[in-house]
């Protein structure tokens, strides 16, 4: 070969091996900038990136339930708290009508309804029975002294009351109560008839104290009698002087005169406060229950005009 050709030649090679070095260079520099995953580990990646999003689709689905069920829950409980804050106001308020001698015109609106179902419901004939339970349980558990000094009082304006024929409890409005109301009045005048007996049997001096006047002594009698009550000790009625009186000075009056002539006030049974306040109490008194808008007052005028 001549001199030219393997000039030719290195030149031709030198250029080769350049670029072949240059070409394995950036193949290097490739492979070291980057990295290599086979076709499982990418399937094993896509399929772990599709099961976090579906987690995390399935958490906010579950939160959005969540919150949505604790707002229904806390809207319900408000629906519920708020009648029972109703009836718990309305019978505190009932209580301090009665402490307070309220007319039952003062009875707010708002617990015409509670009113109405604390009858309906059932819950004054429990109240009443378990009241009835408690006196005859107490007095079933001592036994009165033999020189008939012992002695019960008990409000004679509720035996009056309990008479299905009087006025128990006065209507705001025409409601679909009237017949439970029938049943209310009868329950309480089975119930205190029931107690009279018992206590009478049981040898225990009844005294029956009213708030009417003694002008209405015969017709008072007339029914007691026609009633099944007899054989009481001795029946208190206001005289003339004492027709001014609050009623609760008029009963702590008559108490007091009791205690004087050496009697022992064993109980004291009423379903009014006018009767179970005041000094000299006795050793037990017993509140009979009422219905919660219950006006003596009215009764009391009512059960004047028909006499």
């Amino acid at each position: 070969m001549s001199a030219y050709g393997h000039h030719m030649e290195r030149e031709y090679s030198a250029p080769s091996l350049s670029s072949r070095e240059g070409s394995e260079r950036a193949s290097s520099y490739t492979m070291e900038s980057g990295f290599f995953m086979s076709s499982f580990a990418t399937t094993i990646l896509i399929a772990a990136l599709v099961t976090v999003g579906l987690l995390l689709i399935t958490l906010l689905i579950a939160l959005t339930v969540m919150l949505q069920s604790c707002e229904s829950k806390s809207h319900g409980v408000v629906e519920v708290l708020k009648p029972s804050y109703d009836s718990n106001y309305c019978h505190i308020f009932s209580l301090h009508m009665e402490l307070n001698n309220f007319e039952a015109d003062e009875f707010p609106s708002i617990c015409r309804v509670v009113a109405r179902q604390y009858i309906k419901q059932g819950q004054y004939a429990r109240d009443l029975n378990s009241t009835m339970w408690m006196v005859l349980d107490y007095f079933s558990s001592i036994t009165p002294q033999h020189d008939d000094l012992d002695v019960v009082l008990m409000d004679m304006d509720d035996i009056l009351s309990s008479n299905p024929s009087n006025v128990l409890v006065r209507r705001y409005d025409h409601d679909d109560c009237s017949d439970c109301v029938e049943e209310a009045k009868h329950l309480k005048h089975m119930l205190i008839m029931r107690l009279y007996t018992k206590l009478h049997a049981s040898g225990w001096p009844l005294i029956l104290l009213s708030r009417k006047p003694e002008t209405h002594r015969n017709t008072s009698i007339e029914y007691l009698v026609s009633a099944g009550y007899a054989a009481w000790s001795s029946l208190i009625m206001r005289s003339e002087d004492e027709l001014h009186l609050d009623s609760c000075d008029y009963f702590s009056k008559q108490r007091a005169a009791m205690q004087r002539e050496g009697f022992r006030i064993i109980g004291t049974i009423s379903s009014h406060m006018d009767a179970l306040r005041g000094p000299v109490l006795g050793k037990r008194i017993f509140k009979i229950p009422n219905p919660i808008y219950y006006n003596f007052e009215h009764q009391i005028k009512d059960t004047h005009t028909t006499k």
